[in-house]
């Protein structure tokens, strides 16, 4: 069985090596499915933190300084970026997973879903989608301009075919790119898709003469008010630990793992879901856990109807946080008060503080995080 810890750390290493010099310069070409490596194909371990945004910064930091590799770095920390704004915008994700799809014009919908439109780009990419359970980032933003202001759909039921298809399918990442692409994220700036800018970072194997190049952002009434985080460590005595697939960081996991007598994994499938997710992308996060629980004798594997008898048990948890997405809704729902306790990652924590606002924000204090992130243990040193 091929062990996708190791081969996610010998991947990084490779790009690390081989690749990551090119990367300011080439990033934003999409060569097709067979010529990836202007990227780092990193994010499907990442978004289920297999190796964590952190590692990945000190890895590159041992053979960069960071004005080689600022571009890459920063790429990285938008995802801990993404996080952090959600963090403090709960209310974003519950009502991206909360809108309402009775008033749809099925047929529109069901063409983009096939992959049967006008538009033969954007058909050739929802079968790369649902063949490869990957999309390039520079792609990924054509084709939700493409879904939203040519096709004229919801930019939710964009995210969600997504979340169904993708191997690196991440709550944050995913709402807020689609929600930026339309125009939400950062107030009346949208990201339309060109013809020629299509052209240009496909290297002329794309050229739609039939989309929306110029559209009005979209816009909404609900603000969003800014929440304190409240998130500390707390040491506490409980013997088991939960882990869920959004957060199965190895390193983490293993530091800690001798305070514990039982670490169970826990992959909810789509009854307790409300984003459905494909058979290639449950399939997917099973292998990911069944990988990293193999690395622990205390290990037990779970579903949502044992997780639920499990919260319902005498015994106490803690929790590595999940943050916000499915498994942190699921688990609020579930979960007693009184018996868990939620482990948070210290190095979220001293990002997070910096995701109030936009990303220049978070950008300008990266060099400072650096620092703190190499200076600093984690809650069991």
């Amino acid at each position: 069985m091929t062990d996708i810890y190791m081969d996610a750390v010998s991947k990084l290493k490779h790009f690390i090596e081989s690749d990551l010099s090119q990367y300011a310069k080439d990033r934003n070409y999409d060569y097709g499915i067979d010529k990836r490596n202007n990227v780092s194909m990193l994010s499907k371990f990442i978004s289920h933190r297999i190796i964590s945004e952190y590692y990945i910064v000190e890895k590159v930091l041992e053979k960069y300084k960071l004005t080689k590799a600022e571009k890459y770095i920063q790429e990285v920390f938008w995802r801990v970026y993404w996080k952090g704004w959600l963090e403090h915008r709960p209310d974003v994700w519950n009502d991206y997973v909360g809108f309402n799809t009775s008033s749809m014009n099925k047929k529109d919908l069901e063409q983009a879903y096939k992959g049967t439109t006008n538009i033969d780009c954007f058909n050739d990419w929802v079968n790369e989608l649902k063949t490869t359970n990957y999309l390039h980032n520079h792609t990924r933003m054509w084709f939700a301009s493409i879904w939203i202001f040519t096709l004229g759909l919801p930019w939710q039921l964009g995210a969600n075919f997504f979340m169904h298809h993708l191997y690196d399918g991440d709550p944050a990442s995913n709402t807020l790119s689609w929600r930026w692409v339309a125009g939400l994220q950062t107030v009346g700036k949208n990201y339309l898709a060109t013809s020629s800018n299509i052209a240009k970072y496909t290297a002329g194997k794309y050229r739609p003469n039939n989309i929306i190049e110029h559209a009005e952002p979209l816009t909404s009434s609900k603000i969003y008010n800014v929440n304190e985080l409240d998130f500390s460590n707390f040491r506490s005595n409980n013997d088991n630990l939960l882990v869920f697939d959004s957060n199965l960081d190895f390193q983490f996991i293993n530091h800690c793992k001798d305070r514990y007598k039982k670490i169970y994994f826990v992959l909810l499938l789509n009854d307790h879901r409300k984003i459905a997710l494909s058979e290639r992308v449950i399939s997917f996060k099973k292998a990911l856990i069944d990988d990293i629980s193999s690395k622990f004798d205390q290990s037990i594997i779970l579903n949502g109807d044992d997780c639920i008898t499990l919260l319902d048990s005498d015994k106490t948890f803690d929790i590595i946080y999940p943050s916000i997405g499915e498994n942190l809704s699921f688990i609020n729902l579930y979960k007693k008060s009184d018996k868990t306790n939620f482990v948070y990652n210290e190095s979220d924590l001293a990002c997070w503080k910096f995701s109030k606002k936009g990303f220049f924000n978070f950008k300008k204090n990266i060099p400072d995080i650096i620092k703190k992130l190499n200076s600093n243990g984690d809650l069991f040193t």
